[in-house]
């Protein structure tokens, strides 16, 4: 009598179901894919088309490379509306580009679905009467910058050029300006949404008002936004640019922002963000600096002015100048994570320490071009009103002064990816650990500087979790935008 091993057998039935269950997923999706070619307006890149290469590995950091069953690049939004009723028809999974800027793996790319690329909503319009600028959610803040700089107005948007206006907008989006007027989500007054049933709806403070608070910091949980209205400011000539500094003197850097940030009446024209490198002597640490105003050296930076340089670009220039000077090291893979507290000259020499002493440093030194960087980003109480008073957003930000702080981990290799991101987020913990002890912990994690496993939208805290799920419910209640777009950040279920 034969002896039947079922354990055996029982793996190859699994892998034979698994295997045809994937034969079956990529059939659906390719024959989605003939679908969307029949799209007049839009575009489809097979593996085949030339292009294909370049658009797949278009996403600035190579760990969101993927290889899509196809890309479809829409013109209008009409374009994306008969897209999205093709792939909820098919049950075909999909991923949303705008400037594909994040690191995070399959945040805008697919392996398996299709990668919807934004790039071709590209419109641009200022209404001068208005004041307000309408633009494509397939624009990077430079080409947005550029077309107002004719004007001689800004928007609150990116401070890194090549950033997807999308991406940021929904992740909530820090600037230059967010003092004075907030995150830029919350100078948006309009969102064009092509929601899951096929529709599109114009969300903003009189027209559906829920959906309109939701993609204030909801990211990609309702729909696809297909264009942005914004206010405009009238900012143009600024004083700013890069001081750079050695390692020895980021002790006294960080003692300087701490009295920066805690002036009893801070300028709210002034921005900035230190960013020291933790195991790069040769670079030490760079200063961005900017004056929202046409002032030379102005009084809101005295406590960084004794400090010596290694080098100094800062004057008179236009905002857009001013960003176009910011460096990002010629590393091929990043990860990032981000965290929040209230800040004190000790809990930042603390901060210092962990990074530059733990273990966890080691590691990253020996993965070949291993580099962690350390981003302090001061933000004041000013920003959480100027936010209140536009209308409020899904964040759950505490109304005081506090520190948004960023780890960028960069290095070369795929096969050191694990090891990169458990190091860094090691170092992380150690530093939640250390600013909760010392009772200056705030629960906010910063989407747009977040790693793919933080638990972004669960820092907003239960009510605002609530708020954007009874959203979702009305614009998604077939979780759409839950099940078949998995990248980016998700609401919890539980």
């Amino acid at each position: 009598m034969a002896i039947v091993d079922f354990s055996v057998s029982f793996c190859l039935l699994v892998f034979l179901l698994g295997l045809t269950r994937a034969t079956d997923l990529n059939e659906t999706a390719q024959g989605a894919c003939e679908d969307l070619k029949n799209i007049r307006g839009g575009a489809t890149i097979l593996p085949s088309t030339a292009g294909y290469l370049e658009l797949s590995t278009e996403n600035w950091s190579s760990t969101a490379w993927a290889t899509p069953i196809c890309i479809f690049q829409p013109s209008h939004a009409s374009d994306l509306k008969q897209a999205v009723g093709i792939l909820v028809k098919s049950k075909v999974s999909f991923a949303i580009r705008s400037g594909g800027h994040s690191p995070s793996p399959l945040a805008a790319n697919s392996n398996d679905g299709v990668l919807i690329d934004l790039s071709g909503l590209n419109q641009t319009f200022y209404d001068a009467a208005s004041q307000v600028v309408t633009i494509g959610a397939g624009l990077r803040w430079q080409d947005v910058y550029h077309y107002l700089d004719q004007f001689k107005v800004t928007v609150v948007g990116g401070r890194v050029l090549d950033v997807g206006v999308g991406g940021l907008l929904l992740g909530s989006g820090l600037s230059y300006l967010s003092d004075l007027y907030g995150m830029a989500c919350d100078n948006v007054v309009n969102y064009e949404v092509i929601l899951a049933d096929g529709s599109i709806v114009n969300a903003n403070a009189s027209s559906h008002t829920d959906l309109f608070w939701g993609l204030k910091g909801g990211a990609n949980n309702f729909g696809i936004v297909a264009s942005f209205t914004l206010r405009t400011y009238p900012i143009h000539q600024v004083w700013g640019g890069i001081k750079s500094y050695s390692t020895d003197d980021v002790p006294a850097l960080l003692e300087a922002l701490m009295k920066y940030q805690s002036s009893p009446n801070k300028d709210p024209y002034a921005n900035l963000m230190l960013q020291p490198f933790a195991n790069n002597r040769s670079i030490g640490a760079v200063l961005n600096l900017v004056y929202l105003k046409p002032e030379v050296s102005p009084a809101a930076f005295q406590p960084f002015y004794s400090i010596p340089t290694t080098s100094d670009s800062t004057k008179l220039q236009t905002l857009t100048e001013m960003m176009s000077g910011q460096m990002v090291p010629g590393i091929s893979r990043w990860d990032w994570f981000a965290t929040s507290f209230k800040p004190t000259s000790a809990l930042y020499k603390k901060i210092w320490s962990i990074a530059t002493s733990t273990p966890e440093l080691l590691k990253i030194q020996d993965i070949m071009s291993g580099t962690l960087v350390l981003g302090f980003q001061p933000i004041s109480s000013s920003l959480v009103e100027a936010g209140v008073a536009r209308g409020g957003n899904a964040l759950g930000l505490s109304r005081v002064n506090q520190t948004w702080l960023v780890l960028d981990v960069g290095w070369s290799n795929a096969k050191d990816d694990f090891s990169a991101h458990s190091a860094t987020g090691s170092i992380l913990n150690k530093i939640v650990s250390e600013t909760k002890s010392s009772g200056k912990a705030l629960p906010y994690i910063f989407m747009n500087d977040a790693s793919w496993d933080q638990k972004v939208i669960e820092s907003y805290g239960h009510v605002q979790v609530t708020k954007l799920k009874l959203a979702r419910q009305r614009y998604d209640p077939s979780l759409v935008f839950t099940r078949l777009v998995r990248g980016g950040f998700k609401l919890p279920e539980s």
